[in-house]
């Protein structure tokens, strides 16, 4: 006779410490098998297949791995669909309860609502839990019980609302006598998948104490190491969101209020679905008559654009999957407003880059710079490239770095004349929006 064991499937959460799911998975005492799926789903859609997020996935897993063979037991790794896993997997154990974390993206979503159903038709159970925000959905409304679109009074009901319950850690380490006891299994390698094995050259997951404590004056200058780089370890869960916000709480509110800048993107994606289905927030701004010229779009994207600032970010975004806050800033606009090129190419071409690539950050961070989101930068606000070089990169540190042929021949010249199509902008949104124009 099968024995009886519950399944914790890591998805978006990949840490033994101060997980929920796991948590929950084992105090109720049944064995816990430890599960994840590299999801066919997702990696036959990458075309890159030396996509570094996939490498930083693996990484994590072995690192699980390796903790988990000290405990005598094994995560068991799948390259397949989520369904057909799971239809295996009920007929190799006994299952009583699939435990997981929320995801908030759409296919997450429609995924959970399929492997619910399938696990349902054999009598298992599947719960999810709060794990990857401190508040989501609806903990966090107006006082009408409305959702908000402005960040500050939502970060203002946000920071009135947290307490010591919503930042303690889940102490999911007394219960790891729980799992299920078995020899270990290997981990599918990247080139069985069809991804080239990386360079595992990753950002640490610990918090540089020292960076957060004086983050609010050095995270918008790019040539000094000023940010936490933790993007990516958010992202996919090898750092818990409750020890960086308790972290923040005791060095510095503006780190603090990057997290809850991260929780208000979620809670938008939770709550306005149609940002999910490629539409603007505000809607008049699908009324803007975009130019979108595929060569200037290619220029930008290989950073040839003659904008030094803007070539930088685009180079370092290409070598290394990062790009400092401040410059993703800086290239959206130039791509939005300079350029006239749908938000959603840039958006697009972030999210095949991007390591920390987020949908609801992401969507939220093009949505802010074209003017369409909430919140957003007024439409007649358009970042002068060559003023915010000046202001934020003075000693050129960061151009340099990443266009070392700058002062020479071979440096194109820029691709437009800023004080130009800032008008241009101007006139073309004024018209879309049917608003007058304000230069």
């Amino acid at each position: 006779m099968k024995k009886t064991i519950n399944i914790c499937w890591f998805r978006r959460d990949l840490r033994l410490t101060d997980n929920a799911a796991l948590y929950h998975a084992l105090k109720e005492g049944k064995p816990v098998l430890p599960i994840f799926i590299f999801d066919k789903y997702i990696l036959d859609e990458l075309e890159d297949k030396s996509d570094r997020r996939v490498g930083f996935i693996h990484a994590a897993i072995e690192e699980m791995q390796s903790r988990l063979t000290e405990l005598s037991t094994s995560m068991e790794v799948y390259y397949g669909f989520p369904e057909e896993v799971f239809a295996k997997l009920t007929k190799t154990y006994d299952i009583d309860t699939v435990f997981a974390n929320h995801d908030y993206e759409h296919y997450a979503i429609d995924r959970d609502n399929t492997v619910a159903a399938l696990l349902g038709q054999a009598g298992i159970k599947f719960k999810t839990y709060k794990d990857h925000v401190i508040f989501e959905k609806t903990e966090v409304v107006k006082d009408d019980g409305k959702s908000y679109s402005v960040f500050t009074p939502y970060s203002r009901k946000w920071k009135s609302k947290l307490n010591d319950f919503y930042l303690k850690a889940y102490p999911t380490e007394p219960l790891f006598t729980h799992f299920y006891k078995q020899k270990p299994k290997p981990i599918c390698s990247l080139e069985e998948m069809g991804f080239a094995a990386g360079d595992g050259d990753f950002p640490s997951p610990d918090p540089d104490e020292e960076i957060i404590r004086k983050y609010g004056k050095q995270r918008d200058f790019p040539g000094i190491n000023g940010t936490s780089k933790l993007g990516v370890h958010l992202r996919f869960g090898t750092v818990s969101i409750r020890k960086l916000a308790r972290l923040a709480l005791g060095l510095n509110e503006t780190f603090l209020n990057e997290l809850i800048w991260r929780d208000f993107y979620q809670m938008v994606l939770a709550n306005f679905p149609q940002i999910g289905q490629g539409k603007s927030f505000r809607p008049e701004y699908d009324n803007i008559r975009w130019r979108n010229n595929e060569e200037e779009f290619r220029r930008w994207c290989e950073g040839q654009t003659g904008f030094p600032i803007v070539d930088a970010g685009m180079r370092e975004l290409n070598a290394t999957g990062f790009m400092h806050n401040r410059v993703r800033m800086i290239v959206a606009s130039f791509l939005t407003k300079d350029l006239l090129v749908d938000w959603r190419w840039g958006e697009a071409y972030f999210a095949a880059k991007l390591l920390d690539f987020d949908f609801a950050a992401n969507n939220g961070g093009w949505q802010w710079a074209s003017g369409s989101g909430c919140d957003a930068a007024p439409y007649f606000r358009v970042f002068n490239p060559s003023r915010q070089a000046a202001t934020f990169d003075k000693g050129l540190v960061y151009i340099r770095k990443w266009v070392p042929e700058l002062d020479s021949f071979g440096y194109p010249s820029p691709l437009v004349d800023h004080d130009i199509v800032r008008k241009r902008c101007l006139e073309v949104y004024a018209k879309g929006l049917n608003k007058n124009v304000n230069p």
